[in-house]
């Protein structure tokens, strides 16, 4: 990418001083339509201020796409756009340039003919890197170019993953590498490309967190997958310290702190997109035991259709979504995918027409339009003093990442009934059992009819792996030995997964949510204001149409989409 100040080449490149002035980057996207005036101001005015480059300035703040600024560089110098994702590359063209220094100045070397290195370059205008390349490389070399996150996505495939992580190990403690110090930690060292195969490992296999466990003799890399833990790698004692102060590093921690907790936040580039990574230390007897719960944005579909709801459920949820007021909890376990239920729902609100804001704990995904708050508690800023303050900037739909108090939940009804659209998160069993536990919270039982409009259950099940899915020979035998024969009508296919490389011999591969939605209406009020026990309630909203999870995750095993042992197992 390039700067709106000219580019002088002092090796050369610069053209006949009659030939005319290319257009800047700026004046060429604005005269194609891509931008418009306020969108380049602004963006002139950041780039001043953070000393990037334009491009980078304009795709940070989402005004275009990087294709679109490839394109546009590319044109500017006369640059061929090359597809280096399909490109065939010869190792020792690879080893010209070491990986750090490659992934430093998102470029990766393609090819070598004559004397001549073909290199592509997000900002195939850098002369300053070209000239760098030349002098380390003692190349000529030619300029290609492509999209900054197709060089990223390529040098992954190509340099950190071309190499297995237990060859980094080994080069490691070939090399001494080992120290922990801030010499040791710098691009250049091989423990940069030993953590960043470690996370992307973790990425690939869509694990949900990423344990860095230490142990008596050994440092254990373990992967939550499916909501299970694996483990993957076993890696050497003498690496622990100057691996645990890399990934501090990235997490923009205190490496020379160890005897207390710490938490942090990484931002990492993994092809097309950048994926965060929540992180969290710990002090332990053998050192400290580091855990990064992977945020994959690009992961998490914002659309009800993906969601796994039931046609009925579905048009329920759009319901509650569509109210000028009332709140709508979601209810089950950690890890039970309550957050992605919760953005989802707001990515149905439409933000221009309503002011919409989040209360987190921490933030987890940005969201365009959407003002978001983090909570900071060890500065008086818990979710009580948050939804105080937040309710005087004029919502109309407030998130609410977790009802934890008294005062939240008194607060978040008396919100509900005040003309906003509530939506928060609570810890309870079933849908039915948030009623008596905002009770307990000591939220008025006469107010909940009116304030609180819908509560969505919801588990994690694992999905049958496709790959070596099959079906069970004796479905009914099976329904009949789980106690579940009554719930079904008919005959009945079921279906496993006979287990495969692909799913590691599990036979599951991802995760769908099982759902009950209990809408609430006046038909609960004598209900609740009468104390009348959860399976009362129950009883209510199945009369009005609710299936619980079991019954939904019984339909979803059915359906060939998981299994029934796994839905007992979750359920129950």
């Amino acid at each position: 990418m390039r700067s709106e100040a000219a580019v002088t080449n002092d090796c050369g490149r610069n053209e006949a001083a009659a030939a005319p002035k290319p257009k800047l980057l700026g004046a060429r996207l604005l005269d194609a339509g891509l931008i418009d005036e306020q969108q380049l101001d602004l963006a002139l005015r950041e780039q001043k201020r953070q000393g990037l480059r334009l491009g980078e300035v304009l795709i940070e703040l989402g005004f275009v796409d990087p294709s679109v600024i490839t394109e546009a560089l590319a044109g500017e110098a006369k640059a061929q756009v090359v597809d280096v994702l399909h490109a065939g590359i010869d190792p020792e063209v690879l080893q010209l340039i070491d990986y750090e220094t490659a992934k430093r100045n998102r470029l990766i070397p393609l090819s070598l003919d004559n004397g001549r290195l073909t290199v592509a370059l997000a900002d195939a205008l850098d002369v300053v890197v070209i000239d760098q390349i030349e002098k380390s490389t003692g190349y000529v070399v030619d300029v290609v170019t492509a999209a900054e996150t197709d060089i990223l996505e390529a040098l992954t495939l190509h340099f950190a993953e071309g190499q297995s992580i237990n060859e980094t190990i080994d080069r490691v403690l070939r090399e001494g590498n080992v120290a922990g110090e801030d010499d040791d930690l710098e691009e250049g060292s091989l423990m940069v490309r030993l953590v960043d195969q470690i996370i992307g490992l973790g990425i690939r296999q869509k694990a949900t967190d990423i344990h860095v466990e230490p142990d008596d003799k050994i440092l254990r890399i373990r992967l939550r997958v499916d909501g299970l833990l694996h483990q993957e790698v076993l890696i050497p004692k003498p690496i622990q310290a100057a691996l645990t102060a890399r990934l501090k590093l990235m997490a923009g921690l205190d490496i020379t702190e160890k005897r207390a907790p710490q938490d942090g936040r990484i931002r990492f580039a993994h092809g097309h997109s950048e994926v965060d990574l929540r992180v969290s230390t710990l002090p332990t007897n053998h050192g400290e035991s580091v855990v990064m719960r992977i945020l994959n944005t690009a992961g998490v579909s914002m659309s009800l259709s993906h969601l796994g709801f039931s046609e009925n459920d579905r048009e329920r949820f759009l319901q509650t979504m569509e109210r000028p007021y009332g709140m709508v909890l979601v209810t089950g376990p950690t890890g039970s995918g309550k957050t992605t239920t919760l953005y989802t729902a707001l990515s149905q609100i439409d933000a221009d027409a309503r002011s919409v804001f989040t209360l987190e704990d921490p933030i987890e995904y940005s969201m365009h339009k959407i003002r978001q708050t983090q909570i900071r508690p060890e500065v008086g800023m818990g979710f009580a003093a948050g939804l105080r303050a937040l309710l005087r900037q004029d919502p109309d739909v407030i998130l609410v990442g977790e009802i934890r108090d008294t005062e939240t939940a008194q607060l978040a009804t008396r919100a509900a009934l005040t003309g906003h659209l509530v939506l928060s998160t609570l810890h309870t069993n079933n849908a039915a059992g948030v009623i008596p536990r905002l009770i307990d919270m000591g939220v008025e039982r006469y107010l909940l009819p009116a304030a609180l409009s819908a509560v969505i259950g919801q588990r994690l099940v694992r999905r049958i792996c496709e790959h070596c899915k099959e079906p069970i020979a004796e479905p009914e035998r099976e329904l009949e030995r789980l106690g579940l024969s009554a719930m079904v009508d008919g005959p009945v296919e079921l279906y496993r997964g006979a287990g495969c490389d692909a799913c590691r011999h599990t036979g599951y591969r991802g995760r769908q949510a099982i759902y009950e939605v209990m809408m609430i209406d006046e038909t609960f009020h004598a209900a609740i204001v009468d104390e009348a026990p959860t399976t009362e309630l129950e009883e209510i909203a199945r009369r009005a149409g609710m299936k619980t999870m079991l019954e939904d995750g019984l339909a979803k095993s059915l359906a060939g989409i998981t299994t029934v042992e796994e839905v007992i197992r979750t359920v129950r």
